[in-house]
């Protein structure tokens, strides 16, 4: 991913965070009649190997399955909040249009998860990590042979990752004044954003070392 200085994220803990909290990746594999990609979540654990782990399944119907079972590198795309951001907004008098937004990319290389135990595991924890922040979790208790019906039709997987590369694109090449108007004028026509709420704390970083 082109990371202009300005723009490279690096903070593990940050990095962290923003998969977790975008969770819903896009998960790319190199084939022999090109790319192929799946929408799917994934969850870190970031206690399981040097650099941490990724896990997830997709459906047995799915062929990309078999990409990820030859063992080669893959992609996966965190994909964060983004928003046009006006020139209106910046108090530079020349400023152009452009757009903001974070993303983080993972290289990693796959392997299927074959044990039942561990399956259902990873399925556990998928849910939970899910159903967690609702006021009333789901209880996950299926029926043992519909559970397994369902389980027999998905392939899980784990993601060793290798590299991490983080992007937030937040006006930080442009001058401080610009900066926090970019953010005011992007708090005031689109109340809600989450793009103001990931922007805001970096921007007050930006203003504590100065």
């Amino acid at each position: 991913m082109y990371i202009p200085d300005a723009f490279h994220e690096s903070d593990p803990g940050r990095l962290q965070a923003f998969m977790a909290e975008n969770s819903f990746a896009t998960l790319i594999s190199p084939a022999e009649a090109g790319p192929v990609a799946t929408h799917l979540p994934l969850l870190l654990d970031e206690k399981a190997g040097p650099k941490g782990t990724l896990l997830g399944h997709m459906a047995r119907a799915n062929p990309h399955w078999r990409e990820l079972e030859c063992g080669h590198p893959v992609l996966a795309i965190f994909h964060g909040p983004h928003e046009y951001v006006s020139p209106d907004w910046q108090s530079s008098e020349l400023a152009l249009p452009t757009w903001n937004y974070a993303a983080v990319h993972v290289y990693a290389r796959p392997a299927l998860i074959e044990d039942a135990r561990r399956v259902r595991q990873l399925l556990d924890d998928l849910v939970g990590a899910n159903e967690s922040g609702r006021p009333t979790p789901w209880a996950n208790d299926l029926p043992v042979e519909f559970r397994s019906k369902m389980e027999r039709a998905i392939v899980a997987f784990e993601l060793s990752i290798e590299r991490v590369e983080g992007k937030f694109k937040l006006s930080q090449n442009r001058p401080a004044a610009d900066q926090k108007g970019a953010l005011k004028g992007l708090e005031s026509e689109r109340p809600g954003s989450q793009l103001a709420d990931l922007w805001r704390p970096l921007l007050k970083d930006l203003a504590d070392t100065r």
